[in-house]
């Protein structure tokens, strides 16, 4: 296990040279997107109106319905960000993995088996963020870049953020498509069969 600082766009040799359980940093532009958003990307890559997803193709989205306000000084600005559960987007994410090329996803609680193939096959970690973490979590967003798609609520919305030493996170399923979930599980298997 190590500990990176990475930046935005990532890098295919970058991710593949990650393993499970490093920590990793991150700055640089992240996405977020949860349920309706996933929905609504796939939707759109199966009618052939990819260009109206706001997210670029190899980027990294964040599994998160931010808490925000808006004043007149600072525009948005981003309160709580916490991650949500990854396994609600898993019927979305194999395709979205492939289609958008996406890099990383970050969230918590891991993905299901066709999404970690996707990742294996495509190239994409996923970093899991501590929960109960938002207020912390916020403090690493430097910007709101822009916000898509706010028909679908705000937490629902699209948020392209900026990002600064955001983490620490945790590389809990690598390119390869291994599971840290998995061999913690096996690991309690192992204890309770004793």
């Amino acid at each position: 296990m190590s500990q990176k600082n990475l930046c935005t766009p990532l890098e295919e040799r970058e991710i593949k040279e990650l393993h499970l359980g490093d920590i990793v940093y991150l700055s640089g532009e992240v996405y977020t997107a949860r349920d309706k958003a996933h929905r609504r990307i796939a939707e759109y890559e199966s009618r052939g109106k990819e260009k109206e997803i706001p997210i670029k193709k190899s980027s990294v989205i964040y599994h998160c319905g931010p808490l925000v306000q808006t004043s007149k000084d600072k525009g948005w600005e981003i309160i709580a960000a916490g991650p949500t559960t990854s396994g609600r987007m898993d019927e979305a994410a194999p395709y979205i993995i492939e289609k958008l090329r996406i890099h990383a996803i970050i969230g918590k609680g891991g993905m299901g088996i066709l999404t970690r193939e996707a990742m294996r096959k495509y190239g994409c970690v996923y970093f899991s963020m501590t929960g109960g973490a938002a207020v912390f979590a916020a403090a690493r967003i430097k910007a709101v870049k822009a916000v898509y798609w706010k028909d679908l609520g705000i937490a629902e919305a699209v948020w392209h953020l900026l990002v600064e030493d955001f983490g620490p996170l945790i590389v809990s399923i690598d390119t390869s498509g291994n599971s840290l979930y998995n061999e913690i599980e096996k690991e309690a298997r192992k204890t309770v069969g004793e």
